[in-house]
């Protein structure tokens, strides 16, 4: 009888312990990221921060949970959700046709793609505009075919390194430059001269990956996404990290 009513107490002891374990892992969202994007994610002071950032901690305070962070290459990410280590991704990940074969994705919270950075007073008002003048455009990146194949009249100038491509809209070699909007959008914060062009080059938009084993976790986060764009917290965050002048 005492070896039974020990058994008994040992099984419920475990159940609490599971049911507690499973409580709390409800509450805890792990989100894996590969910090080194600025302004999306990136360490600053030994710490992460960005918009991806902020914006999935405004998330999770709209759905009344904890955020576990855990930093790991950008090859990893999706072979993490599907391995069961993570339970969304957020990393500038561009939501693609390939990709959504194998996660899910929340709806698009910021599109990126190719922009244009030019002179606030140039020549060049709209994308079509950049044929039969000099873009600057960085070695190796998709602006470089994208231009050569679809603006045939651009006199591409083509650098090693972002700065040098903003450098030369600057000093006048060059009336605009095509790169990611992100990285423009950082620059473009830092001078009073230059401007990013609202019509984008290309759109390619930015989702938060999720397993397709956990579609309600998708559901809920459409759902907080919606909730801070109505209660101006994404507002905040976009014109904080895309549209006020770099500190």
């Amino acid at each position: 009888m005492t070896t039974r009513r020990q058994l008994l107490t040992a099984a419920l002891t475990l159940g609490l312990t599971l049911s507690c374990s499973s409580s709390f892992a409800a509450e805890t969202i792990r989100a894996v990221t590969d910090a080194t994007f600025p302004p999306m994610e990136f360490v600053k002071d030994g710490k992460r921060t960005g918009f991806d950032i902020e914006l999935v901690e405004a998330l999770g305070q709209a759905m009344g949970k904890k955020i576990e962070w855990i930093d790991i290459d950008f090859k990893g990410l999706i072979p993490a959700l599907q391995a069961g280590r993570a339970d969304i991704a957020v990393s500038a990940i561009y939501i693609t046709d390939d990709r959504k074969k194998v996660v899910d994705f929340t709806d698009p919270y910021y599109a990126g793609g190719l922009v244009v950075v030019t002179k606030k007073d140039g020549a060049i008002k709209s994308v079509k505009d950049l044929d039969g003048h000099k873009v600057s455009v960085q070695v190796g990146t998709k602006s470089v075919n994208y231009l050569r194949d679809n603006f045939p009249k651009v006199q591409r100038i083509e650098v090693e390194k972002n700065q040098e491509m903003f450098n030369l809209v600057q000093i006048g070699r060059s009336d605009a430059a095509v790169t990611g909007k992100p990285a423009a959008k950082l620059f473009a914060q830092s001078t009073a001269d230059l401007t990013v062009l609202a019509e984008q080059v290309t759109t390619e938009e930015y989702g938060i990956a999720i397993p397709k084993s956990k579609p309600e976790l998708t559901a809920e986060m459409n759902a907080a996404l919606k909730k801070i764009k109505a209660d101006g917290t994404y507002d905040r965050l976009v014109n904080k990290w895309f549209e006020a002048p770099a500190k």
